[in-house]
């Protein structure tokens, strides 16, 4: 039997999929690459942004003709898309030949659910959490994929409810996991030889805010993360600038087993968007701790998350984030126009006309592209450590992996290396990624 996982979405939902994996894997199924001969697909769903949304509606439609050559083939949509209001009926409407719909916290129970498909108990399941802050499930069957690195949850849900953002709807409010499960986890995973923890949450800055445990705080986490003995590296993804505390930055800048990488989504440099997106920081205060962070750790790669065209941003407003991002000066930045949730507030505002947010960014891009490009000039000549992560898809004869401060790093090396730490020369930089060889 075999399984077939299609992810849509962030780091969060490839985790998740791994999570799924787990599942099939005990139910006996094995993964293939060829969706025509799977015996079950899991759409493992994204709705934070039209596009994604969009792209597995397709793909779940595609699945029609094979579902009708295939009566036995068990079709399932999980995540965030069925967690929307209505969307699970609507799904079933649409798409009569889905067996499984499971929302955001219910993926464990997709075994039980396989279960009573193939064995006839049930055509159709729908299973939607409608609790707000549902439990927090340990001990899940998990099928890494990620090579050397692993993934490691340590908070779900969001409390924030940014005007644009449907993640709290869909996902819920804030679960911290236990300060205890989160350091066996990560000791057991180093102890299998995983070279690369990141520690996952919408918000990791609010890590233990809902837990009664003095311990449980995010920077006491980091530490003792790093106080794990072996060789490995720590990341994390993703801080709110307005959470993001002195004694965070400190514990990164003293202990060198936690990369010197930071993803601090900005949205929007204009203080009156970001009071519209209810983000709860000005342009002022996010540039004092960029400054801060750059201050006390000097080689550190700041990323960020910009979106042009939100409701009511003029030119004006959209000068100020390009401003801003000439002051930041991050290592990179995932850009993108703004695109109606159902469901947020945002929705309900005014919206930029489509030709001017096409505008926008495509200004946006090439401003960060040239700091990018500078940047990258910086590593010219230096020797850098790298964890080799795989081959390069594009050219087989290289290999690649990352700098401590996020870079993409491709060179010449044994694929015996794969999974290891490599000394890297830093010969010449190609816009975001860099090229060497490696040293003894």
């Amino acid at each position: 039997m075999l399984y077939k996982i299609e992810t849509y979405g962030c780091q969060m939902n490839v985790h998740e999929s791994e999570k799924i994996a787990g599942i099939l894997e005990y139910l006996g199924y094995k993964e293939t690459d060829d969706i025509k001969n799977s015996d079950i697909i899991v759409f493992n769903t994204c709705c934070i942004r039209d596009n994604a949304e969009k792209k597995v509606l397709g793909n779940i439609g595609a699945v029609k003709k094979l579902k009708r050559e295939k009566k036995e083939l068990i079709v399932c949509v999980v995540g965030c898309m069925t967690q929307q209001f209505g969307k699970a009926e609507e799904l079933k409407k649409k798409y009569p030949f889905i067996n499984i719909i499971l929302g955001t916290s219910n993926l464990y129970r997709l075994k039980e659910h396989v279960e009573s498909i193939r064995e006839g108990r049930k055509k159709t399941i729908i299973d939607i959490e409608t609790n707000e802050k549902p439990k927090v499930i340990e001990g899940e069957s998990i099928y890494r994929t990620s090579g050397a690195n692993a993934w490691v949850n340590i908070m779900y849900g969001c409390n924030n409810f940014c005007t644009y953002c449907i993640v709290p709807y869909v996902r819920g409010r804030e679960r911290s996991r236990a300060f205890n499960d989160i350091i066996s986890e990560v000791r057991e995973l180093v102890a299998n030889g995983y070279k690369e923890i990141t520690l996952l949450g919408q918000n990791v800055n609010s890590y233990g805010h809902d837990l009664d445990d003095e311990r449980a705080t995010f920077a006491k986490l980091l530490q003792a993360v790093a106080d794990i003995d072996g060789d490995f590296r720590i990341r994390f993804m993703t801080s709110h600038p307005k959470d993001l505390t002195d004694d965070v930055i400190d514990v990164i800048a003293r202990n060198e087993k936690i990369c010197n990488n930071i993803h601090l989504p900005i949205q929007s440099g204009s203080n009156k968007i970001l009071r519209l997106m209810n983000r709860h920081y000005t342009r002022e205060y996010y540039l004092d701790l960029v400054e801060k962070i750059k201050r006390k750790i000097p080689s550190v790669g700041i990323t960020t998350d910009i979106m042009v065209g939100f409701p009511y941003e003029e030119e004006e407003d959209f000068n100020d984030t390009l401003d801003l991002v000439k002051k930041a000066r991050y290592s990179s930045a995932f850009t993108f126009i703004y695109s109606v949730r159902r469901g947020t507030k945002a929705a309900e505002m005014p919206q930029v006309d489509e030709d001017v947010k096409s505008e926008r960014i495509q200004k946006l891009i090439k401003v960060q592209n040239e700091i990018t490009r500078e940047l990258s000039r910086e590593y010219e000549n230096k020797i850098e450590r790298i964890l080799v992560e795989d081959v390069n898809p594009k050219d087989g004869s290289m290999l690649m992996g990352r700098t401590d401060s996020g870079r993409l790093v491709n060179f010449h090396g044994d694929k015996a290396e794969i999974g290891t730490f490599v000394n890297v020369k830093i010969s010449r930089s190609q816009s975001a990624t860099l090229f060497g060889e490696v040293v003894k």
